[in-house]
């Protein structure tokens, strides 16, 4: 599964990007991108797992939710100033691909 493999790839570049965030936000705002960038393969594997196409469709969906909650949480990220926009010039095009896969 190809969106499986890259959003396992996108996991691993968000967790680098959100290292350098300040310390009081580790548990507000770095644990909401980690649980949401994780959601979106476990979605994909869960639903990929399933018998039917109707849930398979269902987990697909529910990953494409967490997917544009991890996006909109970049962009808080980047507002606050915790991400660059060069970061985010990385990440979004990822996220872009991801939601289109």
């Amino acid at each position: 599964m190809e969106a499986w493999k890259q959003s396992k790839d996108l996991v691993k570049i968000v967790y680098q990007a959100i290292k350098i965030f300040p310390d009081e936000e580790r548990y507000h705002l770095v644990s909401k991108i980690k649980r949401a960038a994780t959601s979106v393969p476990s979605n994909l594997a869960e639903g990929n797992s399933r018998d039917t196409k109707k849930e398979k469709i269902r987990y697909v969906s529910i990953a494409y939710g967490s997917l544009m909650e991890l996006y909109n949480h970049l962009i808080i990220s980047v507002e606050l100033e915790f991400l660059t926009e060069e970061q985010m010039n990385i990440l979004k095009p990822k996220i872009f691909e991801l939601s289109r896969a």
